[in-house]
């Protein structure tokens, strides 16, 4: 099983969305409003000075499904640019 994290621009939600669904996600946690600063992006502090926001998700999916979920995020990459979308995937030991 793999853990894939996605961290996104929020603007492009419905898009990260229907990549899962296309991809035959069938569950995840999302986190609204999450902040930061990219080495690639500009802060996303959701402030007057910087006032864009990210969401990220946390999604456990077998190892053929989350290497779907990464040729997808790979190609929207291509489109949205290195601020848009950024992925990241670890190996889960044990779920319980």
């Amino acid at each position: 099983m793999k853990l894939v994290m996605i961290c996104y621009n929020e603007a492009i939600d419905d898009e990260v969305i229907e990549l899962l669904d296309k991809a035959g996600v069938q569950g995840y946690t999302k986190w609204t409003k999450v902040l930061g600063k990219g080495q690639t992006s500009g802060p996303h502090l959701y402030s007057h000075i910087w006032p864009k926001a990210n969401n990220a998700l946390f999604i456990v999916l077998p190892e053929e499904t989350a290497n779907k979920v990464f040729d997808h995020i790979r190609k929207m990459k291509s489109k949205v640019g290195a601020e848009g979308v950024k992925a990241f995937m670890w190996e889960i030991d044990d779920i319980t």
